[in-house]
């Protein structure tokens, strides 16, 4: 039996929460983190299962052209391998088409080196800086002093 992970590493997480943060409006459909029950069956020797992987929805109207994502992310160190649009990328092998059942057409794959699962640093730092929402102003005033009866 496949040990699965309880919860994706930090650097999982962060591609989905950083791309949310940038693009707010993106669409999350395809988006994934730990396999499912079918996905481990399919696949039990995935990424996901050891919370490795982060699956980013294709969503170029929103601004998550996983085209140009593909692409420079093959710079990025942290990247063991990247799935999309039947290719497949690894800086051991290059790229090559990809022959598993699931073609990540409306999905990029992006799967973690073992030794960077910490490392939450900017995953598209072409994209500019995140906005900043609903920013609120907080001050503090001292509460006064209770009189002793």
């Amino acid at each position: 039996m496949t040990t699965v992970a309880k919860k994706a590493t930090p650097a999982a997480i962060a591609v989905l929460r950083q791309a949310t943060a940038l693009r707010p409006k993106r669409k999350k459909a395809s988006d994934g983190l730990l396999p499912s029950a079918a996905h481990l069956k399919q696949s039990p020797n995935s990424d996901h299962n050891t919370g490795y992987a982060a699956d980013l929805t294709h969503d170029p109207k929103n601004g998550i052209d996983c085209f140009e994502i593909y692409e420079k992310l093959q710079s990025d160190k942290r990247v063991k391998y990247l799935i999309f649009q039947g290719k497949i990328w690894s800086a051991k092998n290059g790229e090559s088409r990809y022959t598993g059942i699931n073609q990540h057409n409306k999905h990029l794959h992006i799967s973690i080196k073992d030794n960077c699962g910490n490392d939450k640093s900017p995953w598209f730092p072409w994209m500019g800086k995140a906005p900043t929402l609903n920013k609120v102003k907080a001050s503090m005033k001292r509460l006064p002093k209770k009189e002793n009866k």
